[in-house]
């Protein structure tokens, strides 16, 4: 579907068209820079929605949804009752990479910027970039991917990696570098990051003298990203640069595989000598933590079953710094999960998927028909769902019985807790009274102290009724919006064991003197009042669950039901389907209108006639370097790797004609060294790039924001200048 590329650039000067800028820019400012909006929602229409989704018994019904308190506003005062009562409701409305580009693509139509040709272009495609192609091939392929990570061959080749490196620190920074680069080589980048963040968060955290694990999680996405620019399959702005300058994809590969490789060998020294050189990042020599025997022998429970080390994980979440959660850490890492069936099952079909693209795309390149790629990935696709599936449903009891177990475990847990606290409660009331009776303190403080007391575990003990049955329903069954609150006078109380041991500590006999008592009783508020702000427990009454409503049947309960039996019976198959980025679907197909609109308004021939003065002065060295330099800016703040390579396509293209009308052709050497300049920079700044649109995979707490944009920064950078010293 190729079409004649308009290089008038007079209609620039149109209001409609500097407003097509104008929004493209903000667009990809709120991709980088996301934030919300505040709506207020009358409370009577509020209310009405509410009570119009609990008579469909679309949610259940609840008693804060008839009543509720929201915080106080002065201009909301109700003489009557002197209570403040808001009247609206704030809806926090997200702006970030879906919903910022959608938003611009609406306003652009409704003031006639670009119309039914960009938002056809941005779908079905123009100038052999075909979105629709593209992203289903993207998925298709995918899922393949994280299917055999979700098989846990990826962690245990990780294991293997690590039993080889031993605890020669270097030598095992080296060795998992070469081992996520050739592996992502294969898969693609996603899967890597995926698993093995995971893995290196919870190897760094079993370490006693890896203080931070950024340079490891950060080495991880600068190699895992410059692996993909290998094969046309491993990213998606390969693919869009293959089908925009029709490239078969046995060619791409063979003319970047050489620049790759050496890209990764320059940068794994500068790496470890100069952006990561810190002993308590990488130490020469690793001390690792033992695990067990017991723990070794034990078999190794699919991560995938919702629940399935019962207690461990809460267990490792809550002793994370103490030696007990590193050992159940330890055990991640160490006696890894392994579907021996899925793994061979999900590698012979990728394998063969692969060939299989290469094959079809070289005989109809040849015979210079347009290729399909997911022709063949999403049957491919469809196999190893259907594989997991069967997987699944011919072990369904087996996993069934694993997270019933674990759920049994977890409610028992929490039910002791629950004990333990109504006990703390009566401890704390009794120890209270004999302190209180020696002062001169009136009786009705006496009993709000003792009710505010048990008041306030009982919240404890009620919040922990709520989280049981929030998680043994799912979170699709949490339907309150998070921004609305319901204080209560009596729903908040202060509690802290310790306080038993300090009242107890400052209490003195009967016989002492009234000033020493007084003295006693002011030490005890004095640390009531020290303990506010430690810990502050609330009555959680919107978090709506099956529990309380098992007698009427409600479309939340019977989709949280569906989902868990689902989760119990495909567990490979729900992992897959929840890492799969679906929200790249309408950001991709967006920002292809909004590259589409500034096509036909006339900005894209604007950058090319500006790239072209800059090749006319510099040459083929200032096309490798220039081109470098804008992918690595633009895909921080352009809407990310993907939106700079659609963007940097269409002024490549729209160079092209320049030249081909002016009867002066690009040389072969300035063209193609432009275009393969422009890719693996793109696929090599992805770490930084995607980290501001895309949430980032769970380290575990370990990497804050700031540390996080700056070591991948770090690690990005450097990939990119030597890839384009390669390719000088």
């Amino acid at each position: 579907m190729e079409e004649t590329v308009d290089l008038d650039t007079s209609q620039i000067t149109h209001w409609r068209n500097i407003f097509t800028l104008v929004v493209f820019v903000i667009a990809n400012i709120t991709v980088l820079f996301p934030f919300h909006i505040p709506l207020p929602i009358p409370l009577a229409l509020y209310k009405a929605v509410v009570k119009s989704l609990v008579h469909f018994r679309i949610i259940p019904a609840r008693r804060h949804y008839d009543r509720r308190k929201f915080e106080l506003n002065a201009t909301d005062r109700n003489e009557g009752n002197g209570v403040l009562v808001k009247s609206y409701v704030w809806f926090h409305f997200p702006i970030n990479f879906v919903t910022g580009p959608l938003i611009a693509d609406l306003f652009l139509l409704a003031i006639g910027a670009i119309g039914k040709r960009e938002v056809r272009g941005g779908i079905a495609g123009s100038d052999n970039i075909v979105p629709y192609d593209i992203l289903i091939f993207f998925f298709s392929l995918a899922y393949i991917a994280i299917s055999i990570d979700a098989s846990g061959l990826i962690r245990w080749l990780a294991f293997k990696v690590l039993q080889l490196g031993g605890k020669v620190g270097h030598r095992l920074f080296f060795y998992l570098y070469a081992f996520f680069f050739g592996l992502g080589s294969f898969i693609g980048n996603d899967p890597i990051i995926l698993s093995g963040t995971a893995f290196l968060a919870y190897m760094t955290r079993v370490s006693s003298n890896i203080v931070h694990p950024r340079a490891w999680i950060h080495t991880q996405f600068a190699v895992a990203n410059i692996a993909s620019a290998i094969l046309v399959s491993s990213n998606p702005t390969n693919l869009v640069l293959a089908g925009a300058f029709n490239i078969k994809f046995i060619n791409y590969t063979r003319d970047m595989v050489v620049p790759v490789v050496i890209t990764a060998i320059l940068l794994f020294p500068f790496l470890l000598y100069i952006v990561f050189a810190n002993e308590s990042l990488i130490p020469s020599s690793i001390e690792m933590h033992e695990l067990d025997a017991e723990a070794r022998s034990r078999k190794p429970v699919n991560p995938n079953i919702p629940f399935g080390r019962g207690t461990a994980g809460e267990e490792e979440k809550r002793l994370a710094s103490n030696e007990a959660g590193q050992q159940l850490s330890l055990e991640e890492i160490m006696n890894p999960f392994l579907d021996k069936a899925g793994a061979a099952v999900g590698g012979l079909i990728m394998a063969a998927t692969l060939v299989a693209i290469i094959v079809l795309n070289e005989v109809l390149s040849s015979k210079n028909k347009e290729t399909h790629v997911f022709y063949v990935t999403l049957p491919a696709a469809f196999l190893m769902l259907s594989f997991d599936l069967a997987w699944g449903w011919h072990h369904r009891d087996e996993t069934r019985r694993i997270a019933r177990d674990g759920r049994q475990q977890v409610a028992e847990a929490e039910e002791r807790r629950k004990r333990e606290l109504a006990a703390e409660a009566g401890i704390l009331a009794e120890t209270r009274d004999p302190a209180i009776s020696l002062t001169e303190m009136p009786e009705r403080h006496n009993a709000t102290d003792e009710e505010d007391s048990r008041d306030g575990k009982t919240g404890q003990i009620n919040a922990l009724d709520e989280k049981n049955a929030a998680d043994s329903t799912g979170d699709s069954a949490s339907i309150t919006p998070s921004s609305i609150a319901r204080p209560e006078p009596s729903s908040e109380a202060l509690v802290n064991p310790r306080v038993v041991e300090d009242v107890q500590h400052k209490m003195t006999p009967a016989s002492t003197q009234k000033r020493t008592d007084t003295q006693s009783t002011e030490a005890i508020e004095e640390k009531q009042r020290e303990v506010a702000g430690d810990v502050r427990v609330t009555k959680t009454t919107c978090a709506p669950t099956i529990s309380e409503d098992n007698d009427t049947a409600t479309l939340v309960s019977v989709s949280a039901k569906a989902y868990r039996w689902t989760q119990d019976t495909f567990p490979t198959v729900v992992a897959v389907l929840s890492h799969l980025p679906f929200a790249l679907l309408p950001f991709s197909f967006e920002m292809f209108i909004l590259v589409q609109g500034l096509v036909t308004n006339g900005w894209v021939p604007v950058f090319a006639y500006g790239w072209d003065h800059w090749v006319h002065k510099t040459g083929t060295i200032g096309a490798i370097g220039g081109m470098g330099f804008l992918s690595v800016i633009l895909c921080n703040f352009a809407g990310t790797n993907i939106g700079t390579t659609i963007l940097l396509s269409r002024v490549i293209q729209a160079w092209e004609e320049i030249h081909k009308r002016n009867m002066q052709p690009i040389g072969d050497r300035t063209k193609w060294a432009t275009i393969y300049a422009m890719g693996p920079s793109a696929s090599t700044t992805a770490p930084l790039a995607s980290r501001s649109a895309h949430p980032s995979p769970d380290c575990s707490g370990a990497i804050s924001s700031g540390e996080s944009i700056s070591a991948c920064a770090g690690s990005s950078s450097p990939a990119s200048i030597c890839l384009s010293l390669v390719l000088l």
